[in-house]
Parts: C-alpha cells; sequence; structure tokens
C-alpha cells in the first residue's frame, strides 16, 4: 500500500507542478515562464519525486514507465493495474485542485475553447482558427503519434540505464528529470507533450470534447514506445553478465 500512495502523491505532484505552471505561470505578461519554464517545471517534478518516494515505489508516476519497466523484466505483472490505478488517481486529484484554484481567481475561469486548453494534449489542431494554441500550426495525428512514441522510448532508455544496477544510482533522478525536461522542450508545440497517459487522462476529464476524443494516442504511442524500450534495452543495452 504504501507503494501505491509513493506512486499517487508522485503522480499528482507531476500534474500539479507541471500542469499548473503551464496554467497559471506560462503565459502571464512581461515575467511569463513560457515554454522553457513549463518544461523546467516538468523536469523539477519528477526530479522531487524521485528522490522523496522513489525508494518507495521505484518512482513510476507514469503507465508508459510502468509497462517500461514490466518489458525490461524489472517490474512484475501483477503490480501493473494497481499502479496505473493509482497514477490515474493522482493525477485526476490534481487537475480537480487546479479546476478549482483556476475557478476561484477573478477573470480566470476555466476555459476548453482552444487546442491544448487546460494543457490539455491534441493534435490536428485548426491552423486557421485565431485560437488555436501555438501559433497556427497544427501537427498531423502520424506526426503527433511519431513524436510521442520517439520520445517515450528514449525516456525509457533513459530511466532504464540510469536505475541500472551498474549505474551511479545517486544521480539518477538528475538525469531522468532533465530528460523530461528536455522531451518537453522539443515537443510541446507538437502535442503539449504527454509520454505520460495519465498527466494526459486527467486534463482531458475536464476539458471533455475533443480532449477525450483524441486521448488515446496518448495512451497508444506512450506505452508502445515505453515497451519498445524496454525490449531494447534488456536485449540490446543490459550487462546481463
Amino acid at each position: 500500500m504504501r507503494k501505491l500512495f509513493a506512486e499517487f502523491f508522485g503522480t499528482f505532484w507531476l500534474v500539479f507542478g507541471g500542469c499548473g505552471a503551464a496554467v497559471f505561470a506560462a503565459g502571464v505578461p512581461d515575467i511569463g515562464i513560457g515554454l522553457v519554464g513549463v518544461s523546467l517545471a516538468f523536469g523539477l517534478t519528477v526530479l522531487t519525486m524521485a528522490y522523496a518516494v522513489g525508494h518507495i515505489s521505484g518512482g513510476h508516476f507514469n503507465p508508459a514507465v510502468t509497462f517500461g519497466l514490466w518489458a525490461s523484466g524489472r517490474f512484475s505483472s501483477k503490480e501493473i493495474a494497481p499502479y496505473i490505478g493509482a497514477q490515474l488517481i493522482g493525477a485526476t486529484a490534481a487537475a480537480g485542485v487546479l479546476y478549482l484554484i483556476l475557478n476561484g481567481g477573478g477573470g480566470t475561469e476555466f476555459a476548453a475553447d482552444s487546442a491544448g486548453a487546460f494543457a490539455s494534449n491534441f493534435y490536428e489542431s485548426n491552423a486557421f482558427d485565431p485560437k488555436t494554441y501555438y501559433n497556427g500550426v497544427g501537427f498531423s495525428m502520424g506526426a503527433a503519434f511519431l513524436a510521442e512514441f520517439i520520445l517515450t522510448m528514449f525516456f525509457l532508455i533513459i530511466i532504464l540505464g540510469a536505475t541500472d544496477k551498474l549505474a551511479n544510482g545517486r544521480f539518477a533522478g538528475i538525469a531522468i528529470g532533465l530528460a523530461l525536461t528536455l522531451i518537453h522542450l522539443i515537443s510541446i508545440p507538437i502535442t503539449n507533450t504527454s509520454v505520460n497517459p495519465a498527466r494526459s487522462t486527467s486534463q482531458a476529464l475536464f476539458v471533455q470534447g475533443e480532449a477525450l476524443s483524441q486521448l488515446w494516442l496518448f495512451w497508444v504511442a506512450p506505452i508502445a514506445g515505453a515497451i519498445v524500450a524496454g525490449f531494447i534495452y534488456k536485449n540490446l543495452l543490459q550487462d546481463n553478465k
């Protein structure tokens, strides 16, 4: 049960810190943190919780990570469902708190009328809609799938390598946090960056509409990429001597 609580709190912090930074701090005139700040926020949430509770649960905070570790032989199939359940509950709870704060801000009420609203993930946004999230640039479903697949695959390779028994585990949290920062720097303009089905689900549940109808991609692509990474690391990179 301690492991599940660790996953709950870790995933809560990831969504609250990362999506919270995107919702509240990214677009503040003159002093907003922008894309770089949001990328750092996501990386810092994972880095801090990796050291806070990683020793309890392994610090997954992400269904794709859970599947990737299973594919690599480092995680039991019996624990997959409980871990993902805890991650989804933690992520949704964090989104709920963000929703309550947003609606208590006077002039910052919740709105779901544009791609990326409430830090949700998206693809194929309307390039001719003035409310499109990123300067009228909408990436196709195929481009979004490929980006999420590749980025999650490399995220898992980094996680597996940084936590390998032959690696210096003291710095694993730093490597993983910086990897997630880099991933966001690359892909926020493409999909608003998922690489984490729990993070995508929590925001889509509140935004509804297109965010929910597109949610399948932000489950399938990250999990597929993570599983491929698990097999790659286990069979091509891991020292089994």
